[in-house]
């Protein structure tokens, strides 16, 4: 052997210890993500951005330090079960629990492993933690909501269309707890505002159809979506629904208005993910979610879409534009 190749060799054989030991010191560490909805739902991948976003910004960096393993059930409830367990199964070391009735799927498949809720709604009433200061158990993470954001969603419907009497309210019979919530707080606000409601739930294509087209059939018509992982996933059919009837609607986030819904008025979602971040960075180095209290949105966002007011031939009020977070036209 020549003596310069030796010498190359034994220079590599002398840096690669030390090279392998810098990286044995960083152990690769597992995050889980449980999502109910589509893997190529562009206001899911913006979450998920934000997600990942978030722990670079704390240090944490894919493929280096931390692997993400991220499952998509797209809307089937087995499948999501499966997917909770498949997760716990991986040796995840914290579960970002997402859209959908995912905190309760992964509670059943574990009391151990700890969960960050990416956006929940009354985690309390639905038994996902003891305390909001003090959650007690495994579970811990970012609130959509309270429910008396509800009742601003009909006084926004009533100042944007001031003639509406009778309302629709397109909600997820699959949402608990959290749907009643929201249903009992709008019928609180409808006697005063001289409305009727009507309850449209979602299920099957067609039942749903129907029950649109026949308050829409009525003067003086208008709707509101509340929070659900359907309305989510069903999002573009609702928008559809409401430009072929001609109905105001009132959507509780912002990417139902950036699909062509006329406005809305909610927590910035993508905000609460990279926020999720902060807590899955603190439970990896040490912290427990027992301790960790779980925390309101800190941004909410009205959005306008002017084209689709046209459209409905409503004039916005100035004072409700100059309030508006975003307009859209």
């Amino acid at each position: 052997m020549r003596r310069r190749n030796f010498i190359t060799l034994l220079g590599g054989a002398a840096v690669w210890p030390l090279t392998a030991r810098a990286q044995q010191a960083e152990r690769m560490r597992r995050v889980g993500v449980l999502m109910n909805a589509a893997a190529n739902d562009p206001e899911m991948q913006a979450r998920m951005a934000a997600l990942a976003q978030g722990l670079q910004e704390a240090g944490w960096g894919v493929g280096r330090n931390v692997r993400i393993d991220v499952r998509w059930a797209a809307g089937d409830i087995a499948r999501l079960r499966r997917d909770a367990a498949e997760l716990v199964a991986l040796g995840s070391e914290v579960i970002v629990a997402g859209v959908g009735p995912t905190t309760p799927i992964l509670q059943q498949a574990s009391r151990a492993v700890p969960i960050v809720m990416a956006q929940t709604v009354d985690p309390v009433g639905n038994g996902f933690v003891r305390r909001v200061a003090r959650p007690g158990g495994n579970v811990t993470g970012f609130t959509q909501f309270e429910y008396v954001l509800s009742a601003k969603w009909l006084e926004l419907l009533k100042e944007v269309a001031p003639q509406v009497a009778y309302v629709g309210i397109i909600r997820d019979l699959e949402g608990g707890p959290a749907g009643i919530g929201q249903w009992a707080v709008i019928a609180a606000a409808a006697s005063p505002l001289g409305v009727e409601l009507s309850p449209i739930n979602l299920r099957f294509d067609g039942e749903f159809e129907d029950a649109v087209s026949e308050l829409a059939r009525g003067p003086n018509v208008g709707l509101i979506v509340v929070a659900g992982s359907n309305a989510i996933t069903r999002r573009d059919q609702i928008v559809a629904l409401a430009a072929r009837y001609r109905l105001p609607v009132v959507y509780p986030w912002r990417f139902f208005v950036a699909g062509g819904g006329l406005i809305s008025y909610g927590p910035d979602l993508v905000d609460q993910y990279r926020r999720a971040a902060g807590y899955v960075d603190r439970i990896l180095k040490g912290e427990k979610p027992a301790d960790l209290p779980v925390q309101a949105p800190t941004k909410y966002e009205l959005v306008i879409n002017l084209k689709t007011a046209k459209a409905l031939g409503l004039d916005i009020p100035p004072p409700l534009l100059a309030r508006a977070d975003e307009v859209i036209e």
